[in-house]
């Protein structure tokens, strides 16, 4: 198994997301279950990036309940259990299937504060191979506008990689 360690990762972000993403393809690599792929990005993506990273994890799309998000594997503070398609941030993501980079979560029409600590969030969509949203990866931080568009490059690209099979 893989094991990444923050001093082994260079300073510059956009080389750092390219190492975690060859990291977790590496370690989901023949792995078919989706919940262990998604458990795996995200304790890589927390070692790589915490502090900053405040609350890092998935929300399935219900296959009992397709147009409502339910928590899967994060690292945090509890999550909300369950959001709608259009409420918050990350039911913005799934409704719209586009990434939401959000400064200032405060700010947001709608949005949901799971924790009130958080004070910006990116939501990347995760698409399974025949074009259905599957999931959606979010990432809260305490800081504002801790996220921008390197930040989006690198977490589409490993969300890209996560339900490639295996």
């Amino acid at each position: 198994m893989a094991e990444v360690s923050l001093s082994d990762l260079p300073a510059d972000k956009a080389e750092r997301y390219a190492v975690v993403r060859r990291e977790i393809a590496a370690v989901i690599a023949g792995e078919p279950s989706h919940v262990a792929r998604y458990a795996t990005a995200t304790s890589l993506l927390v070692q790589a990036f915490a502090p900053r990273f405040f609350w890092t994890g998935f929300y399935l799309v219900d296959p009992d309940k397709p147009s409502e998000l339910v928590v899967g594997p994060y690292q945090g503070t509890l999550g909300c259990l369950r959001i709608p398609f259009g409420k918050g941030v990350c039911g913005a993501a799934a409704a719209q299937r586009a990434t939401q980079l959000v400064p200032d979560v405060h700010a947001f029409p709608g949005h949901i504060a799971c924790d009130s600590r958080s004070n910006s969030e990116i939501v990347v969509p995760v698409f399974d191979a025949a074009g259905r949203l599957a999931a959606v990866l979010d990432v809260d931080s305490t800081e504002l506008a801790a996220f921008d568009v390197v930040d989006q490059a690198g977490l589409e690209a490993i969300c890209a990689d996560l339900l490639t099979t295996p």
